[in-house]
């Protein structure tokens, strides 16, 4: 009778929310992932501000700020040269990172998810075909061709250069998630489960769509969340390099190369500081929800426990020594 009442007291946990319950308990994920919640947050509502007052970068003639500017109550981030307002123009450069991180990842995945499920299912000459073309493709040098692309369409307008730098970001970036797709549907396909929607004479799209993808879709979040801020970094060295969009546009990458002579660094020290900083916080946020994700998605990762932040810092035996290895509840025979 005992067991019985525990039995049914016992909770079945479905693997997407032990996996959350994971994310949740690992403090640096958490702290990446507000910090990313912040700043997107920040971004999205300064956009949308500066396009219901119709703020327009270009127009130098309205401008009511000095030039060079330190931060004040009146200007947050200070002034520019030109004595616009610089915090408008480091969240606007934040805003074309998450365009970019977001389209281009959505491209990777796209084309990654979709070649690397038919390569796994089919195998054969198929595979062999899908795979080699993948190869094919990592081998490009991706800084060779954005500076030929540039130059092609440097002459075309800030919105077609954008695209055109997230097709670039986005189609070079595949073949990384093609294989882990692949190789995991390679094994999923052998198991008991896809023998029976065989058997139940089961279309082969419903078999990739509704039975297989769907069991590498957590690989596929964490592969894409550090993808995410690899195309952030990416589009921040095509603009330092002068390969994105350009003026009036800002771009972090394009402010920190205009900041990059020795004048403005000692001088004008926040021309480099606001978007230098912000481009750091948010790779480094996007960088602790990938490692969050990972460690949640791997099934012999073990951090229910909370951490504690110096933990994480120094290390187990360290913070035993100086206040507390763990968070969360002490386990032990006494």
């Amino acid at each position: 009778m005992a067991k019985d009442s525990m039995k049914s007291h016992e909770k079945i946990i479905s693997p997407t929310r032990l996996i959350m319950m994971k994310f949740r308990a690992n403090r640096m994920a958490m702290i990446g992932f507000w910090i990313f919640i912040a700043i997107v947050v920040i971004v999205l509502l300064t956009t949308l501000y500066t396009r219901l007052i119709h703020y327009d970068f270009a127009d130098l003639s309205n401008i009511s700020g000095g030039k060079y500017e330190p931060p004040s109550s009146d200007n947050w981030f200070g002034t520019d040269k030109y004595g616009r307002d610089y915090f408008y123009r480091v969240i606007t450069g934040g805003y074309i990172a998450l365009q970019v991180a977001v389209l281009a990842t959505l491209l990777t995945i796209g084309i990654g998810v979709v070649i690397g499920a038919i390569s796994g299912y089919f195998g054969g000459y198929i595979d062999l075909v899908l795979m080699r073309i993948a190869e094919i493709v990592i081998s490009f040098p991706f800084l060779a061709i954005a500076i030929a692309i540039s130059a092609i369409f440097s002459d075309y307008p800030a919105k077609v250069r954008l695209f055109i730098m997230i097709f670039i970001i986005g189609i070079l970036r595949w073949p990384g998630l093609a294989r882990m797709v692949r190789g995991q549907i390679l094994s999923l396909k052998e198991q008991e489960f896809m023998t029976a929607t065989r058997v139940m004479g089961i279309s082969t799209f419903s078999q990739i769509t509704k039975h297989l993808i769907p069991n590498v879709i957590a690989y596929v979040i964490v592969s894409a969340t550090i993808g995410f801020a690899g195309a952030i970094m990416s589009e921040a060295g095509l603009s330092y390099l002068g390969l994105s969009v350009t003026e009036p546009v800002a771009t972090w990458g394009g402010l920190l190369q205009r900041s990059a002579t020795s004048t403005v660094m000692k001088n004008y020290w926040w021309l480099w500081v606001f978007p230098g900083a912000l481009l750091s916080m948010m790779v480094m946020s996007v960088n602790l929800i990938g490692e969050g994700l990972r460690d949640a998605v791997d099934p012999k990762s073990d951090i229910i426990k909370r951490r504690s932040l110096f933990s994480w810092l120094f290390g187990s035996f360290i913070a035993k020594r100086f206040g507390g290895a763990n968070g969360g509840k002490r386990t032990g025979s006494k």
